[in-house]
């Protein structure tokens, strides 16, 4: 796969609203998939998929922490994502309380 090709790919799976708002949301903090649900109202299953396509893209990477999985960006080796990701609005405000911090679930 030349660069152009896998550049396009990415650009693809950014292309989705939902996934767009996940990473800009982990730009801030390494998320729960509880949290992503909370925030963007959606089932777990949802997510779940957004976070596959992700993971597959190499945008994210995941931790296991007891039955909870961690989220957060893995994006190294993909500067121009970074560059990218300085013009999205922050999501910061949409993490102001999250289920996880008010109900103490999976910390």
């Amino acid at each position: 796969m030349s660069k152009l090709e896998e550049v396009a790919d990415i650009l693809k799976l950014l292309g989705d609203r939902n996934r767009l708002t996940i990473v800009a949301l982990l730009q801030v903090k390494e998320l729960c998939v509880c949290e992503i649900v909370d925030i963007l109202k959606t089932s777990q299953p949802n997510i779940s998929q957004h976070m596959r396509k992700l993971r597959d893209g190499g945008l994210v990477q995941e931790s296991r922490r007891g039955q909870w999985v961690y989220y957060s960006l893995c994006l190294e080796d993909k500067p121009y994502i970074l560059e990218l990701l300085k013009e999205i609005p922050s999501q910061a405000s949409l993490m102001d309380s999250t289920v996880c911090e008010a109900n103490d679930c999976c910390t």
